[in-house]
C-alpha cells in the first residue's frame, strides 16, 4: 500500500482513501483506529481549530506543557508544528529556557537537546 493511502473495511467492502495518512494513521492506525479517530477529529480537527487561541499560541502551550511534563516521546512533532505555525527558533529556546526555572534544569536540558536536532534539520 502506497504511504499516502489507506484502507478501510466498510462492511464486505473496502474503500481505498485518497488523502493523505496523518501522522497518528502513520504511528497507530493499524493497532488502535479509535485513538487515530479521536486525534484526527476531536483533538486536531476540533480542538486545534477553535478560534479563541490561533495555532501559533496552541503550538506554543502545547510545546512548553510536554517540556514541563517531560514527555520527549511528543515533543519533536509538536516543535515542527510549532514551527509550521509560526512560533520562530528564537521563541523556542526562550521558551525552553524559561521553563528551566519552572519544571526544572532537567527537562529543559532533554528539551533543549530534541530542539536542537529538530532545529538543524
Amino acid at each position: 500500500m502506497l504511504p499516502n493511502k489507506h484502507s478501510t473495511t466498510s462492511g464486505d467492502s473496502v474503500v481505498i482513501d485518497e488523502r493523505p495518512r496523518t501522522p497518528a494513521q502513520i504511528a497507530i492506525g493499524d493497532f488502535s483506529p479509535k485513538l487515530v479517530e479521536l486525534t484526527d477529529q476531536v483533538l486536531f480537527g476540533d480542538i486545534w481549530e477553535r478560534p479563541a487561541l490561533s495555532k501559533r499560541d496552541r503550538s506554543l502551550i502545547t510545546v512548553a506543557t510536554l517540556i514541563a511534563l517531560y514527555r520527549t516521546e511528543q515533543l519533536p512533532g509538536h516543535l515542527r508544528r510549532a514551527l509550521d505555525n509560526g512560533v520562530k527558533r528564537d521563541e523556542l529556546i526562550e521558551v525552553i529556557t524559561h521553563l528551566a526555572f519552572y519544571s526544572g534544569w532537567p527537562t529543559a536540558m532533554s528539551a533543549i537537546r530534541c530542539a536542537r536536532e529538530i532545529l538543524q534539520e
